[in-house]
């Protein structure tokens, strides 16, 4: 059985607050989710919603990822703020993807460091 996870990357540079950080997350999170397909929803869900929230050093490099995984077929997310607390509107802050197949993520992801 194939094993399914998601992945969140959030951008090191912009030094967000936990708290901030965990808000950008979770829209990555739910905008993710939302262009899943049902076999990984399906696997996703029976295997224990596997996520993990990895970082980049900066928008470059999260916007090199987000290509990459959208070339891969991957149906990344990319989230940019409302500007209402730390950072201006409209700044990239982090990518979401999946639920997917764990392999196909990491072939992309795998290099990156926890945040």
């Amino acid at each position: 059985m194939a094993e399914f996870k998601q992945v969140i990357i959030v951008r090191a540079d912009l030094k967000l607050s936990k708290g901030k950080m965990a808000v950008q997350a979770a829209h990555a999170s739910l905008e993710a989710y939302k262009k899943a397909e049902g076999d990984a929803i399906e696997g996703w869900e029976a295997t224990g919603t596997k996520k993990i929230v990895l970082k980049v050093a900066d928008e470059k490099e999260l916007m090199d990822i987000y290509n990459r995984l959208k070339e891969s077929k991957l149906k990344p997310s990319l989230i940019k703020d409302a500007g209402l607390t730390e950072i201006p509107a409209g700044t990239t802050t982090c990518v979401g993807v999946g639920p997917a197949e764990e392999n196909h993520v990491d072939k992309i992801t795998g290099k990156l460091k926890m945040a």
